[in-house]
């Protein structure tokens, strides 16, 4: 285990395989961490391949300094580019899960040189305003007197603050303009997941000015995506994603 100390003095946890290019970012969703089944089975992988590869707990996660309650898309979004420019050399390929594939269109806006190719797994950009919508009309007027209310959805309490809600829409949003982004870029997910509706990834798809995005449904997956199948397609969509960025 290693820490990134950032210039708040705060403590990012990391763990990194050097190896060949292109390096492997893994980007964990919220309420997760680094040591999920499908970033343990990347890093085999990467190992396997000799490639590099990194893993890290976003602020206020995992073993990262921090509540989860303090963490904004912000936050992560920062995490993320100070291990692109700190941690690893190179080219990259972001992997990112979730609220992970959020944070990793994010980077790829503002590491366009260093980003080769995006893998999004059940991604899940702009989020706040489905949880939002989630809130009852007492829970949304808690939020704005006391800056924060709590929501129970799929067997997991989440603190919810005004923070992440104006930070989200403010500084963060993706859906509402344009992503350039002419390399390789694979969108998977699940027909059977409760938690990402399958019309964001088409609402992706939508916005991506390149043509090397695609989207692949996979008929019996969750949200979770941690199936030995699951597991199988990603690691088969990375070499994907490494053969495509050959030919650009």
């Amino acid at each position: 285990m290693s820490y990134f100390i950032n210039n708040l003095k705060q403590k990012i946890a990391y763990k990194f395989i050097k190896g060949k290019s292109p390096g492997i970012i893994f980007i964990h969703g919220y309420a997760s961490d680094m040591e999920g089944e499908k970033a343990l089975k990347i890093k085999e992988f990467a190992k396997k391949k000799g490639l590099s590869f990194l893993r890290f707990d976003c602020y206020g996660h995992g073993k990262s300094d921090g509540k989860i309650e303090d963490f904004t898309i912000s936050k992560g979004k920062k995490d993320l580019i100070n291990l692109i420019d700190n941690v690893t050399k190179g080219p990259q390929i972001l992997i990112g899960s979730s609220m992970g594939g959020w944070l990793m269109m994010l980077a790829a806006k503002s590491r366009k040189s260093r980003i080769i190719g995006l893998i999004g797994i059940a991604t899940a950009v702009d989020f706040d305003k489905d949880l939002y919508s989630m809130l009852t009309l007492k829970s949304k007027k808690e939020l704005t007197k006391k800056g924060l209310t709590k929501l129970r959805k799929w067997n997991f309490t989440y603190i919810l603050t005004k923070q992440f809600f104006s930070d989200a829409k403010k500084n963060n949003r993706i859906l509402n303009k344009k992503f350039i982004f002419n390399k390789p870029f694979i969108l998977l997910h699940g027909l059977k997941d409760n938690v990402v509706n399958q019309n964001l990834p088409k609402k992706i798809l939508n916005i991506v000015s390149g043509n090397k995005v695609q989207l692949r449904f996979l008929n019996n997956s969750d949200h979770r995506m941690s199936s030995n199948n699951d597991i199988k397609i990603i690691l088969n969509s990375i070499e994907n994603v490494i053969d495509l960025s050959k030919q650009t």
